[in-house]
């Protein structure tokens, strides 16, 4: 009996934390993906040595080809919160980008380079107005959201035409360097090893989960998307608090193409950034965010971003075509909002 009554015990302590705690279910099913993926690799290294370090590659890989999406993630995480979303972080990444490597370039076709300005002092001037310009562009999608009541979707789907195709237009007819120095903010490597772009992730996150935990802008994220009238009537600024998320929204896309333009060493003004919403998005809320606002953490978005980075490694090492990569990460977005449905029930 005392068997069968622990057997109980644990099982019902199980299903709570599974259905109460969205972070512990990304655990474990982050855990179950990195066994799978352990499988996929085999075991037919020489040594235990050997099949370690090709081990701690493919994440190393894994970790540093998805930074970038795990920055916007942060971000995305906070709007959905809210209650909002972004369709235009792609989109506006190229168009930043554009602008970072105008300044950037060291040629005497470069804004800086035919004043005279180029090296630090030059990239410097071109990161911070990136940030600007991701600032700006996302303080105006928060505007339109707010003071012109136009629907997050719609807003966000608008910036996304006007970015990319504003972009592509003006770009046209310039066609700026990345200079090699610029490209060791992301490719230096330490010990031999490039993993600077998870450095800066695990900091903007740290920095991100602070933020939301610690502060009253945090606590106010979590209140307008739990409930907006309520909110307001218990005096927080809620046009405030959506155009502040949208302007960090803006920031960290910026970060996000720093990285890009540094690691790749130039913009694809047509296709870059093509999807990255759709797993910025995908990533949230596989980490337990609820799409209905009001209930999300970082460290689950964190943990999203690897499950979803871990299930494509998985399928490129099972030979799975790309095309039918994206329907299993539509299945798994769909499973994951459906298994948000238990807490209602």
């Amino acid at each position: 009996m005392e068997v069968s009554s622990g057997k109980k015990d644990f099982v019902s302590w199980f299903k709570e934390l599974w259905t109460q705690h969205p972070l512990f279910s990304t655990l474990i099913a982050l855990i179950v993906m990195i066994v799978l993926q352990t499988l996929a690799l085999g075991f037919d290294q020489g040594s235990f040595g050997e099949w370690l370090s090709m081990w701690c590659r493919n994440w190393l890989n894994i970790l540093r080809n998805n930074a970038t999406i795990g920055i916007i993630s942060l971000g995305m995480t906070l709007v959905i919160i809210t209650g909002g979303i972004d369709l235009a972080v792609g989109s506006t990444l190229v168009a930043i980008g554009a602008i970072i490597m105008i300044f950037i370039d060291g040629s005497q076709t470069g804004l800086l380079a035919s004043a005279g300005i180029t090296g630090f002092p030059a990239y410097l001037i071109g990161i911070l107005m990136g940030l600007l310009a991701g600032l700006i562009l996302g303080e105006f999608t928060g505007v339109l959201i707010t003071w012109g009541r136009i629907p997050p979707f719609i807003a966000t789907l608008g910036m996304m035409k006007i970015c990319r195709s504003v972009t592509q237009q003006c770009m046209q007819t310039i066609n700026p360097s990345v200079p090699r120095a610029f490209t060791q903010i992301a490719n230096m490597r330490i010990g031999g090893l490039m993993f600077m772009p998870i450095v800066y992730w695990l900091i903007i996150a740290f920095i991100m989960y602070w933020i939301s935990r610690n502060t009253a802008f945090g606590r106010h994220v979590f209140a307008v998307g739990s409930n907006e009238k309520a909110a307001k009537l218990s005096g927080i600024n809620v046009q405030r608090v959506k155009r502040g998320v949208y302007a960090i929204m803006g920031v960290l896309v910026a970060v996000a193409s720093v990285l890009q333009v540094s690691r790749i060493g130039s913009m694809d003004y047509a296709n870059a950034g093509s999807g990255y919403e759709m797993d910025a998005i995908a990533a949230v809320i596989v980490g337990g965010t609820s799409m209905a606002g009001g209930r999300g953490s970082i460290a689950g978005s964190v943990l999203g971003v690897l499950i979803i980075a871990v299930m494509n490694n998985l399928l490129n090492l099972l030979g799975v075509p790309p095309f039918l990569r994206e329907a299993f990460k539509g299945f798994i977005v769909i499973g994951a909002v459906l298994l948000q449905k238990k807490e209602k029930v």
